[in-house]
């Protein structure tokens, strides 16, 4: 290889290599989805993160928080700082969104039911959205957006700016129906979770039972609280792929904690839990196995079965009907026969008329079927000549014994 050569593959590796680099880092840089302003607010501070490296938002449960995001499927996450001058002699306003970008909006419904807090009160920004005082929690597709400042609440008409920004960066798709499922007597309001994984279960169902439930076959799992019988009993509906399995860990559970009284000696808290279908249901904090049961009783399956296809009933007819209908049926096929009949021997009349000895007929073709009444075989050449003409009589031997045969055509 020439020198020229070899400097221009060096030139060419030194500009496509960093290329590559900047391609790559542009790729897996997370989406900018917080603007630079809304309404009167402008950004001040931005930052992002990735499930590794989740930012402390503060509170006594941010470690449990971070658990919780990443089982949900936190795929990246943004921080900005939005401040709002004030009027004169009064300080700025300051307003911190977070929003997080979840892998589906299953996982993100998941994070939105994590951050809403039962004081919180149903908000208009979307269909899944609440606030209060110091903090509004939004849910769009896979994005959940968390909004906290001191007046949040009062700058509701500028959050609907903010949010009105930020719907249009989300992936749209189902939500979960596994809520539906919940009972709505007695339950509190905005108490309910959906969990996708053993540490967020942990944090609202009582007895640690996160490891043993069986996570690696994806459940999905709904808990709420209920103001029932004089207690605050704490309700949880998973479903799983198939019954059996759903059956497998009620009995697996059954064998670990006091499940129905399974373990009545243990000390363990009593846990009473059906299966229905593919779903399984538990109570926690019940006072009796009455009050649980009762609890138990109040879900809503999850299958029904209706039978909606159109019935046949039969009817014998009279007597005279099927005499009739003989007759006439078996008119129809005597008629059917003879027209195949007559069509079939006028065809083969016509064509004997047009092609004589040509298409049937042919001596060449003919075959005998002889019954052995005699000696002497039978030619057909004694009925046909070989051009298909037929024998004149006079060259036949009349002194030839009796015959029987059957010609067969082809």
């Amino acid at each position: 290889m020439s020198p020229l050569k070899r400097i221009a593959i060096v030139c060419a590796c030194l500009i496509t290599v960093p290329a590559l680099a900047q391609k790559k880092q542009a790729e897996s840089a997370p989406q900018q989805i917080l603007p630079n302003s809304f309404a009167n607010w402008t950004l001040t501070s931005r930052q992002t993160f990735n499930p590794k490296a989740q930012p402390t938002l503060g509170g006594p449960n941010s470690d449990q928080a971070k658990a919780a995001a990443r089982e949900y499927g936190l795929q990246s996450g943004e921080i900005g700082t939005y401040t709002h001058a004030g009027a004169a002699g009064q300080s700025a306003d300051t307003l911190t969104a977070v929003v997080y970008q979840m892998k589906d909006p299953s996982g993100a419904y998941g994070e939105y039911s994590y951050l809403r807090t039962p004081d919180m009160v149903p908000a208009d920004f979307t269909d899944h959205s609440s606030i209060k005082a110091v903090e509004a929690v939004v849910l769009t597709g896979n994005l959940v957006l968390d909004v906290q400042g001191p007046n949040a609440q009062h700058n509701g008409g500028d959050l609907k700016s903010l949010v009105s920004l930020v719907v249009p960066k989300a992936e749209d798709g189902l939500l979960p129906s596994l809520p539906d499922h919940l009972p709505d007597q007695n339950r509190v309001d905005r108490s309910d979770h959906y969990i996708l994984g053993p540490q967020t279960l942990d944090q609202f169902f009582p007895g640690a039972i996160g490891s043993s439930f069986g996570f690696n076959y994806a459940p999905e799992v709904e808990t709420a609280h209920f103001n029932q019988s004089g207690a605050d009993m704490t309700l949880m509906i998973a479903d799983f792929p198939t019954p059996q399995i759903a059956q497998g860990q009620l009995d697996s559970l059954s064998k670990k904690f006091n499940v129905n009284g399974s373990q009545p000696n243990s000390g363990l808290p009593a846990l009473y839990a059906t299966r229905n279908q593919t779903l399984l249901v538990m109570v926690a904090n019940a006072p009796s196995s009455e009050a649980g049961n009762k609890l138990l009783d109040q879900v809503k399956s999850g299958t029904v079965l209706t039978w909606n296809e159109p019935t046949f009933q039969f009817k014998e007819p009279s007597i005279e009907v099927m005499v009739v209908g003989a007759f006439v049926g078996t008119g129809v096929i005597c008629l059917i026969t003879a027209v195949s009949a007559l069509a079939f021997g006028g065809f083969r009349l016509a064509v004997k008329r047009m092609f004589p000895n040509t298409v049937f007929d042919r001596s060449t073709q003919m075959d005998i079927l002889q019954m052995g009444l005699v000696s002497k075989p039978i030619k057909a050449e004694d009925f046909y000549s070989y051009d298909g003409k037929k024998i004149d009589d006079r060259t036949v031997d009349k002194n030839l014994p009796d015959r029987t045969a059957l010609r067969l055509f082809k």
